[in-house]
């Protein structure tokens, strides 16, 4: 079985790629770090304010893969303050 989240992401006050990237490369490093998921950004490459960024994990039990991206999307949510988390979903196949 195959686990993904996606979360859509708001960063207020970016002014250049380069910042936006800036911002979001620590929070995927400690996502990678912590819940050993892998991490990447998807979506909305070329726009200052916004991200999108996958995380994936595979296993054999699909409520084990459920409450394990639940608790990161949990993380981001308490711990990530450059910004807002617009929108996030999970999906097991």
């Amino acid at each position: 079985m195959f686990a993904t989240l996606t979360i859509h992401l708001h960063l207020p006050g970016c002014s250049s790629l380069k910042e936006k990237r800036g911002r979001i490369k620590p929070l995927m490093a400690r996502l990678r770090r912590e819940f050993n998921v892998s991490v990447a950004e998807m979506d909305l490459n070329d726009k200052w304010q916004e991200a999108v960024i996958g995380c994936a994990m595979i296993g054999n039990d699909a409520a084990h893969l459920q409450q394990s991206m639940q608790s990161v999307a949990k993380w981001v949510h308490a711990n990530w303050e450059d910004g807002q988390v617009l929108d996030e979903k999970i999906e097991i196949l």
